[in-house]
């Protein structure tokens, strides 16, 4: 018998009862749905299957017809309650689930099977959760595309899927058209918008042509993101296998024991519990309401619409974000709930005060920052700011993690206000294990000693790209045996666990044979206040090979120079080599609005035509 069974689980279920993890879920979903809901959701599903389908199916350990049944449930239960808000459209979960069913089936009219991968390239709005969830329905794998990408960087992305289909934003098209001859396997172009060329099938068009009805479902988790691509050609990672494995009958098995998996998938689904999910309850929904500002191809952005997912709440996409529209938003709609990066909250608060004291935020709950540094004072301010506009108590919050891991750390302000030196790490492992490993003595870092952050999640030991020739055993460091995802990130861990971040590897800076990084360098220079900004990257040198060189934005209105900048970090205790060689003042770094930094535009600057390290 597979490991993968009903005996498993009942020998498990003990030990995974004790775990403080899957104790806060099950308050946050009691919070969220209600005894009531609870008792409607189960029975509906049961009734759904069939109770004799459902105890063969339990037993067996086939949950795919289970799950479907479960989600689609749930979409009824909640009925007229708000699902999808996106600028004037604003859909129930009614009409949420009529569209999926409608998408679901004219994707398997289209003849996807189980399995079979498609890919959308749109904006933020409904098309994209409802593409997802009918991917998740049918079985079949929905990659996240960058709708930055162009060119032979979109077209290489969308051949290491290789999807049958592609749903892409009308505004889009050009972009998808330049390279279409160079697509290997997509059969079928759906455009979101009114205006489709000949060929191509218009979104709107195809949900009004296709039944309503329950479609054939073969549960998985749809969800396929990029990683970043900072360094490189994104790689495409797969969530169906990880986080579906449990639910979905088509899923790979994980390279772990069933007992372990299930012990870090329980702590991957405590996410919405460490984020005060049991104690967010909206005086008129009654549910989490999600702000999504960032774009929803981002991997790390799923944080914040997680709970519409699985605990019904109502998530509000917007489709360009502007600082004050975020605001306008969080008073308008009382949003509890929302993932921004460090960039967001900068803007939000460089705003006028005249501006930023027009708005009531009091609802505010969770501010969940990641995917870039934040500063310990940009983390102070953002709390003194929604406390002075009506929260009751902080609301920052911040996990480290990747497309690869998932969420590894938290931190939560129950952390900071115990230790206020908390506010300089990114959490404690919560959702993942996480270790501080020195390579060159084959040894774990003791407290506070530096070394590489090595990580183990659902995820991790489930991880695998689609279609890159790169090899996943470079992505492991063994350790007596055990296989842990090394993201090329240095830093430590104090006494009580909690993680601090110094560098990547990658950017690491070797100047006269000394290790510069420059994460530490970018924090100094950031607390100066004329800063809005700064990356510091490598630069040729023909004495010491590669220098610092810190390109800077400053705020609107004030000049600095470099004597004033190399001045300032001496004071702040940088030395030597720390000390930026080169000093550049810039408009606007380039960093998307998902919080990456794209340190390549910038360093290839200063090395064309000459051959670099790494």
């Amino acid at each position: 018998m597979s490991d993968k069974s009903f005996i498993s689980i009942l020998m498990v279920i003990p030990k995974l009862l004790t775990m403080e993890h899957s104790r806060g879920s099950g308050r946050v979903m009691r919070k969220q749905w209600g005894f009531r809901n609870m008792v409607l959701i189960f029975y509906t599903t049961i009734k759904n299957v069939g109770l004799l389908n459902s105890l063969q199916s339990i037993f067996r350990f086939r949950l795919s017809k289970i799950a479907s049944s479960f989600w689609i449930s749930m979409w009824e239960v909640f009925g007229d309650r708000e699902a999808i808000i996106v600028e004037d459209k604003r859909f129930t979960f009614s009409e949420f689930k009529d569209r999926v069913f409608r998408l679901s089936n004219a994707l398997q009219s289209l003849g996807l099977k189980p399995m079979d991968k498609f890919a959308e390239m749109l904006y933020n709005g409904n098309e994209f959760f409802e593409a997802l969830n009918a991917g998740s329905l049918i079985g079949c794998p929905m990659a996240f595309l960058n709708w930055h990408m162009k060119g032979d960087e979109l077209s290489e992305a969308i051949n290491r899927v290789s999807p049958r289909l592609l749903i892409i934003h009308e505004d889009l098209v050009k972009n998808v058209v330049a390279v279409k001859r160079k697509l290997k396997s997509v059969e079928f172009f759906i455009v979101v918008g009114k205006n489709a060329p000949k060929n191509m099938i218009v979104y709107e068009n195809l949900l009004s042509e296709s039944s309503n009805t329950k479609p054939e479902t073969n549960f998985i988790l749809a969800a396929s993101p990029f990683t970043g691509g900072t360094t490189g050609v994104p790689k495409n990672v797969n969530y169906f296998d990880g986080m579906g494995y449990l639910f979905s009958d088509s899923a790979e098995r994980p390279r772990s024991s069933f007992k372990e998996y299930l012990r870090f998938l329980v702590m991957q689904g405590s996410l919405s519990y460490w984020y005060n999910g049991a104690d967010i309850h909206d005086p008129i929904t009654h549910n989490i309401r999600c702000l999504v500002p960032g774009p929803l191809y981002h991997a790390g952005v799923m944080a914040g619409w997680a709970p519409f997912m699985i605990y019904g709440g109502t998530v509000i996409p917007m489709v360009e974000f502007d600082p004050e529209e975020f605001l306008e938003i969080v008073e308008r709609e009382r949003i509890s709930w929302v993932f921004v990066v460090p960039t967001m909250l900068d803007r939000i608060l460089d705003l006028p005060k005249k501006v930023k004291n027009k708005y009531n935020l009091s609802s505010m709950r969770a501010l969940i920052c990641a995917a870039a540094p934040a500063s310990p004072e940009l983390k102070k301010a953002a709390n003194s700011f929604f406390i002075e506009r009506g929260c009751k108590g902080n609301v920052f919050m911040e996990y480290y993690g990747s497309a690869e891991t998932g969420v590894t750390t938290v931190l939560t302000p129950k952390d900071y206000e115990e230790n206020p030196k908390r506010y300089a790490s990114v959490g404690k492992p919560r959702c993942g294990e996480t270790r501080i490993y020195n390579s060159e003595t084959g040894e774990w870092c003791k407290p506070n000693e530096e070394g590489k952050v090595l990580t183990r999640t659902v995820m991790t030991i489930s991880l695998r790209y689609s279609g890159t020739p790169e090899k996943l055993q470079s992505a492991y460091e063994v350790v007596n045996g055990v296989h842990w995802f090394d993201d090329g990130l240095l830093g430590y861990m104090d006494e009580d666990e909690f993680l601090y971040l110094t560098g990547r590897v990658k950017e690491m800076i070797i100047s006269g044979g000394v290790n510069v990084y420059p994460n530490e360098i970018e924090t100094v220079i950031k607390q100066n206040s004329k800063v809005v900004d700064v990356a510091v990257v490598r630069a040729p040198d023909d004495d010491l090979g590669e220098v610092v060189a810190a390109v800077i934005q400053l705020r609107k209105g004030v000049k600095s120079t470099k004597k004033e900048i190399m001045d300032y970090c001496r004071k702040k205790g940088l030395y030597g080599f720390k000390i930026p060689k080169i000093v550049k003042f810039t408009k606007e770094l380039p960093r998307h609005l998902d919080g990456k930094l794209l340190k390549r535009e910038i360093e290839d600057q200063y090395w064309e035509g000459i051959a670099k390290r790494g």
